[in-house]
Parts: structure tokens; sequence; C-alpha cells
């Protein structure tokens, strides 16, 4: 496998390594993710999170259990688990899928690890092409609001929506990020800040609560988020607190985009009814667990509901940014992601 190195995962010829994210901002601790056991728990617990990142960590994962002598019975068996590792990020199960379908009708260690590579470059490609796209709809001045964490450490290039701000700041646009905390993980606070403070842009942290203040004070003019999937009609399933995000949008009349790689887009599922909703364990609401330690602000039985994202229906979405293009709400409900699906060729623009 070549040597490569993004913002949260790296093989150095000896090792697959992926930073455990919810270690995050107070400290950067590398872990081994070549075993499929070890990455399948490493997703389950948010140490590898981001729906394109998690696609490309399965993969390599995967390939480089199978350069290491794995039988086909076992690499098999391995791809199964972790595409089932989480259910909602339509990107791990495309992966996988494609590791496989490279392998048919027999396993060659050689072509799985080529694979692997090419989803790791593509992703690169997808998100500078995202950029592309989407940075010339922000304008000097903007507030823009986010929502979860975006950038580089959701994929293996520059970010989903986070990649576009960056590439705008990049191009001389001047904007003020406002970051929303994103509940109950908080990768909002924790990681788009730290990513923000890397490169250097202004932004403001705020309670997820916050976001409609800033809007009725005319102090947000853009909200940018990514997703986890698409379903044909545009609906859009993102981190919990998305839908309302883009509910007080709409109300302020504020244009509302979803960033995302074609990878993320699920042409058979008709609408968001049909995409999967993960729940999560209960005391990740009870309390909060980092690199600072363990506070619980709840009684330990206390019931919770924790579904790990929502929908947003397309009627709210001002238009999705994809690495193929911008399309509007208009375009998305008159069939426009149908329309759009073409063989896999990717482009940076």
């Amino acid at each position: 496998m070549k040597i490569f190195e993004s913002l949260g995962l790296r093989a150095d010829g000896r090792r697959l390594l992926v930073l455990d994210q919810t270690q995050l901002p107070g400290q950067e601790v590398w872990l081994d993710g070549g075993d499929p056991d070890a990455m399948i728990a490493h997703i389950r617990a948010l140490r590898v999170r981001g729906a394109p990142l998690i696609g490309v960590a399965a993969a390599l994962s995967l390939a480089w259990y199978a350069e290491r002598g794995a039988g086909e019975s076992d690499v098999r068996a391995a791809a199964a688990r972790l595409r089932a590792a989480r259910p909602t990020a339509v990107n791990l199960m495309g992966a996988i899928d494609r590791m496989l379908e490279a392998v048919t009708p027999r396993l060659d260690a050689d072509v799985l690890v080529a694979e692997a590579e090419a989803i790791f470059e593509e992703d690169v490609a997808l998100c500078e092409a995202m950029a592309g796209h989407g940075a010339p709809l922000l304008t000097d001045g903007d507030g823009v609001l986010t929502h979860c964490n975006t950038g580089g450490l959701a994929t293996v290039g520059i970010g989903t929506a986070l990649g576009v701000i960056r590439r705008a700041v990049e191009r001389g646009v001047r904007m003020h990020v406002y970051v929303d905390e994103t509940r109950p993980l908080l990768q909002g606070a924790r990681l788009t800040t730290w990513e923000l403070g890397r490169c250097g842009i202004p932004y403001t942290l705020i309670a997820d609560g916050m976001a409609p203040i800033l809007m009725r004070a005319g102090r947000v003019q853009r909200v940018l988020v990514g997703a986890d999937r698409i379903a044909r009609n545009g609906d859009v399933a993102n981190k919990v607190g998305t839908y309302a995000v883009a509910v007080a949008a709409h109300h302020h009349g504020i244009p509302f985009y979803a960033v995302a790689p074609w990878t993320t887009v699920d042409l058979g599922c008709r609408d968001g009814g049909e995409i999967p909703i993960e729940e999560r364990p209960g005391d990740e609401v009870r309390g909060v667990r980092g690199s600072f330690g363990a506070v619980q602000w709840s009684p330990d039985n206390a019931p919770v509901y924790n579904p790990a994202f929502d929908v947003t229906p397309v009627d709210l979405v001002t238009a999705l940014v994809l690495d193929r293009g911008v399309l509007t709400s208009q375009e998305l409900r008159a069939g426009g992601l149908a329309r759009l699906a073409k063989p896999r060729t990717v482009r940076a623009v």
C-alpha cells in the first residue's frame, strides 16, 4: 500500500493509523486501524467519523488486512462486518461494495489495495470539486453558520462544507464562521473549532439553540452543512440538529446549502423516510466524556432518545453542492439527482 497522509488518516508502510477524534482538541492520539475489527470499533465509538472518511477508512482497513495475507473467506466476512458498522452513512456501504465488486469472482489482494487507494485519491478530488462549485456561493462579509464537522476530519481531503469555506477564504472572501457546538457529542465545539483555528479562519462557537438569535440579528447570511445520506428526491440526512437549523434558516430567509460528494447520494432511497436513522447510547446525552474526563448531569436512569441524525426535507434545502455541480431545491424536486447520475469520473474543479 502507498504511503499517504490526511488530517485524520495515514499509512506509513508499516501501519494504518487513524486519529482518535474523541480525544480532540485536548490530545492528538493516533491508533492502529489495520485490523478490520479494530476499525469497526473505532467507527462505532466515533474515533473515526464523517461519512466520507468512514468509507475510505473502512476500504483501506480491508485492503490492509488482505495485503497481509488474510484468506478470502476472512476478508469477505470482515467486509460484511465493516459494512454494518454504522447504518446511516451510505458512503461506508458504497465503499465496501465497490471493494468487493473489484475482486469478484476471485479475491486478489493487489487489486483490493489498488481499489482502496483509488477511493482515497478520489475523495481528495471530490472535496476539491465541491469546493470549486461551492466557493462562488459565498460573498465578502458573510456570516456563515455550520453544524457538526465537515472538514478534513470528515474526509481525506479538505472537507465538504468546511472545504467550501476554506477555498473561499483562500480566494480572498472575508467571512466569519459561527460554529454550532453540535450536541450531544460536540463535534462542532471540539473538531470544527480545532480545524478553523489551524486554518486561521475567524469563528465564534455557539450553543446549538443560539443559532436562530444570530439569524434574527442579521449576523448569518449563509448556512453550510454536510450530509450522511441524500435520498433521490433531495431529502438530506445529517447530524441531529440540522433539521432545526434548516427550519430556522427558512423562517429567516437565509440560504441553506448541504455540501456532499456523490458517494453520499443514495438513488435507491426514494425519500428521507426510507433513510435508516442510527440511535446511539443514552449516556451520550446524560453527560459528556472526552480527553478531560467525564461529567454527568442527569440521573443514571433518565430515559433518553438519542438519534444520531435527522432528515431535512428538500423543501428546506436551497441547494445541494455536489462534486458534479449545484442543484437547487426546484431542480431536486424535478428529479435532478437521477438525471445527474453517470458513470464514476472524478475531476477537481
